[in-house]
């Protein structure tokens, strides 16, 4: 399994934010602060505003804002709104299976379980959490 740059990008925009609560940040300092593409990084945003994430102001004086507070917001729901789009195996995909061991095949049973208890941690998780008594991220993320 691994973590799409998407859904990394959403996390590091995310703290971000978190960081900086209570300032109006740019998709360029978010960009630089967090080493990512601004154009990949605006798809992101784009995003984690229509998921009710991030707040988005346009224009010269614009820039955006957590949409909640960061104690309100799960890693797990995050991760189901960028990585849910994409199965995790065929056998997740639905409709009609394309292995020929999908009739008999325990697999599928067991890994629907470890993606549960992944996203069962992952909900246990805020990104308050994530930032919360974080010098070094603090370091990081905050803008001056």
């Amino acid at each position: 399994m691994r973590l799409t740059i998407r859904t990394s990008l959403a996390m590091r925009a995310l703290m971000f934010c978190a960081v900086n609560d209570g300032r109006t940040v740019r998709r360029q300092e978010v960009a630089e602060a967090t080493g990512a593409s601004e154009n990949h990084l605006a798809q992101v945003i784009h995003l984690l505003a229509q998921k009710k994430f991030l707040h988005t102001v346009r224009g010269r004086t614009g820039g955006l804002t957590l949409a909640r507070p960061a104690s309100m917001i799960t890693v797990g729901e995050v991760f189901r709104a960028f990585e849910k789009v994409i199965p995790f195996a065929e056998c997740f995909k639905g409709g009609p299976p394309d292995c020929p061991l999908a009739e008999g095949c325990r697999l599928n049973c067991v890994m629907a379980e470890a993606l549960d208890a992944f996203y069962a941690r992952l909900d246990k998780t805020t990104v308050a959490d994530l930032i919360t008594e974080n010098a070094t991220l603090d370091r990081i993320l905050r803008v001056a």
